[in-house]
């Protein structure tokens, strides 16, 4: 690791604070920023650097940037009190929101302008990995800014992959991961409610269907919370509007038809509406539920 090595983190929620965490661990100065106060006061108590973000950017090597989407990734780069006009050359923006590969592109013109080196790098994992460290980076951009990535790479995550020397293929690698992941959470809910609805019980099917083929890791990962009536969120429902609109953008810019990201999307949205977006994603089955008019575990505490 390079000595005196200054990071910032940008968005401290499960994702990111985990991250600004495991820099903390790995012994690397860093900042870490939130629109919650609480986040950043938090964070601070926990090992984190102290100072504002605008009196610390000039000397920071890596500006994570972890919030939700396009519009506040580049309200953080280039907005009013954006970032990128005040570091120094040579350092670089790890950019990880799901967003479209045009967005990735555009953003990285825009930070050669400065001499700010940009990795196009969404990540996968869950907060439990990017608290140990261990994420999934699918990630894309010149050589100098892997270079200069680096470091920060190494104490993040468990597995980089380099998709490009361009920012957008990892954005577009990253669609293609959300496209799954959505859809493996919308219909791990509708087998879950489906066989609620046959007699078969959540702890059975939590038994059985992960030794089956019928089993991915979202199953095993979210069927549980359903089992348990827990939906705090560890990933929430809100985000998948957000990403399968995302996805659905880039197909019809590629005159690709989508039906099953758009049913995924659909029972989302319908969660929304009914009030669920804070709860965790596995929550998606409370719409299969109500349709059929089924009781999940503990689902009046919920």
């Amino acid at each position: 690791m390079s000595d005196n090595l200054k990071v910032a983190t940008v968005g401290l929620g499960s994702m990111g604070y985990g991250i600004a965490s495991s820099l903390v661990a790995a012994g690397i100065e860093t900042f870490g920023y939130d629109v919650n106060p609480k986040q950043t006061e938090r964070f601070m108590s926990e090992g984190g650097a102290k100072g504002q973000l605008a009196k610390v950017t000039h000397d920071l090597d890596a500006l994570i940037v972890v919030v939700l989407n396009s519009d506040q990734t580049e309200d953080v780069l280039f907005g009013k009190n954006g970032s990128v006009e005040n570091m120094k050359p040579g350092s670089v923006v790890l950019a990880c929101a799901t967003v479209a590969p045009e967005f990735a592109r555009r953003m990285e013109a825009r930070c050669r302008e400065y001499n700010v080196h940009y990795l196009d790098a969404p990540i996968s994992g869950g907060s439990v990995k990017a608290a140990q460290g261990a994420l999934t980076i699918m990630a894309s951009g010149t050589p100098q800014a892997f270079k200069a990535a680096q470091d920060v790479l190494n104490a993040i995550s468990e597995k980089v992959f380099q998709l490009g020397d361009a920012a957008g293929a990892g954005s577009a690698m990253k669609s293609v991961n959300q496209l799954l992941a959505g859809v493996h959470i919308a219909t791990m809910a509708e087998a879950m409610t489906f066989g609620i609805s046959q007699g078969v019980s959540p702890e059975k099917f939590i038994e059985v269907i992960p030794e089956c083929a019928g089993t991915s890791w979202m199953l095993e990962n979210r069927a549980p919370h359903i089992a348990a009536g827990d939906y705090t969120p560890h990933s929430s429902v809100n985000i998948w509007p957000k990403d399968l609109g995302i996805v659905l953008d880039i197909a019809r810019a590629s005159d690709f038809d989508a039906p099953m990201t758009s049913a995924a999307l659909q029972q989302f949205s319908s969660a929304v509406e009914m009030g669920l977006g804070q709860e965790d994603d596995a929550a998606v089955a409370k719409v299969y539920a109500q349709n059929a008019g089924i009781a999940l575990p503990d689902g009046d505490k919920n």
